[in-house]
């Protein structure tokens, strides 16, 4: 008898969900007069549904093939490449830039951590001083570092959210040198081959939109430039087609284990920063913008650039994910448009929840530990799931443990996170009480034999 999977094989979405899934597309289209838009949505580590909607932009080819640039989705490749080499132990997050590129002259810039750079809490200004980089020919780093000294800041290190485009022209300079070749490359060897994204690229190649803006009066269309943006590229040169980005969604929902992997991806969405005017709606984590939204939050990346709307988003918990490209300047929200087509996924045809798997056995560091636990007079059920100890109170998760390849037990979810649970026996080998820093569980409720912080209350 075989083993059960996690969860069934991806499949098609039915004729009445994608019906739905393309009246949503339709009406974006139209309300937001976008001459053409494609879009998808991933489940299960594969894509499930594809629609498009507009004037086809190239005659005689699969819109599904047609390449779009992607904006600011360039941005999460560049994080990609600068959270490998900290992964690798080639740079800190909190080394200034600078341990890198230098002082560049003393540039004021080139003093701002790794870390803030990712987030876009640096303070640097949000455009690089001159004309309109994403309309213009792009400069050598030389030439934009000197024209960007820092005295443009917006606000000091740290201080608060603030998204810069300039900030990663830093990182992707960053990484190009200490991997010793062009950032292009770097992107290409390190992301783009390993996903198998071969219809992604620096410059339009092949079937590609023009990008387009769309005159407020009259309707009419205006040829965008397709500039080639030199430094400033890891902010925003990328071109893909929807279904390369559908590829990336699934790695960002899934990792890979030749790029980062689904734990590496955990640290990048953690909020890193945000703003007041945000509040909890929106933060930016490493180099990925996390909104609120599905089963919680979604974490991925919108895009924009003269002539051109992306965004790829994906649901973690709902093992969901969706991608937007469109030729217009402005419109309608790509960002709002995949949420719109992850919330109606849901709705018509919900997530199934993983197939339960009955666990191995306890492992020798939890045994005697499975069942009920008292923090004070609070119970807690702990029970083994899989490989993993779980803690719910009144049935609802609260902590989640691991045990690590050297018999420590380890929080990995909720308040214990990162916290070692020490299972405290009795010289007979049963277990005591369970300490997790200065929290102390007992078998009842205040158990007078345990350690009790503050001793043991009376009645």
């Amino acid at each position: 008898m075989s083993a059960p999977v996690p969860y069934p094989d991806p499949a098609p979405v039915s004729d009445h969900a994608a019906r739905r899934l393309l009246a949503r597309l339709a009406h974006a289209q139209s309300s937001g007069r976008l001459p053409s838009v494609v879009a998808g949505v991933v489940r299960d580590g594969e894509p499930v549904w594809f629609g498009f909607r507009g004037t086809p932009e190239v005659a005689g080819h699969d819109p599904l093939d047609v390449q779009y640039r992607v904006g600011s989705i360039t941005k999460t490749m560049t994080a990609v490449l600068v959270l490998q080499l900290v992964r690798d132990g080639r740079v800190s997050l909190d080394d200034p830039a600078s341990a890198v590129l230098g002082d560049l002259g003393g540039n004021a810039y080139a003093h701002r951590t790794i870390r803030t750079l990712l987030a876009h809490s640096s303070g640097m200004q949000s455009e690089p001083a001159g004309s309109w980089w994403e309309r213009s020919a792009g400069l050598s780093f030389e030439e934009l570092v000197a024209a960007n000294d820092g005295t443009g800041a917006a606000f000091g290190a740290g201080e608060r959210f603030h998204y810069s485009n300039l900030g990663y022209a830093l990182l992707g300079e960053l990484a190009a040198r200490l991997l010793g070749t062009s950032w292009w490359e770097a992107v290409q060897e390190r992301v783009l081959v390993p996903l198998g994204m071969t219809r992604t690229s620096y410059l339009p190649e092949g079937a590609a939109a023009q990008g387009r803006s769309v005159h407020p009066y009259d309707g009419t269309l205006v040829d965008e430039p397709a500039t080639d943006t030199g430094a400033m590229a890891p902010a925003g040169q990328v071109w893909a087609t929807i279904t390369d980005l559908a590829t990336y969604a699934t790695f960002l929902g899934n990792g890979h284990s030749e790029v980062l992997s689904v734990e590496e991806l955990d640290r990048a969405y953690a909020p890193a920063s945000g703003s007041p005017e945000d509040g909890v709606r929106s933060v930016h984590g490493l180099g990925f913008q996390v909104f609120a939204g599905g089963s919680g939050t979604l974490a991925g990346h919108t895009g924009s650039m003269p002539g051109f709307l992306a965004t790829v988003l994906v649901d973690r918990k709902r093992r969901t994910g969706g991608v937007v490209l469109a030729n217009a300047t402005t419109g309608y929200s790509p960002a709002a448009l995949v949420m719109e087509l992850l919330d109606e996924l849901e709705s018509s045809e919900p997530t199934l929840a993983p197939t339960w798997v009955p666990s191995a056995g306890v492992p020798a560091a939890l045994a005697g530990v499975p069942g009920v636990w008292h923090w004070g007079n609070t119970p807690f059920v702990f029970a083994v799931e899989g490989t993993e100890l779980v803690a719910r109170r009144g049935g609802v998760e609260a902590y989640r443990f691991r045990v690590t390849g050297d018999g420590r037990v380890v929080g990995h979810s909720g308040y214990h996170a990162g916290e070692e649970l020490r299972v405290v026996r009795r010289p007979d080998g049963t277990v005591g009480h369970l300490e997790v820093a200065t929290f102390v569980y007992t078998r009842t409720p205040y158990d007078p034999d345990a350690p009790i912080p503050g001793g043991v209350p009376r009645a």
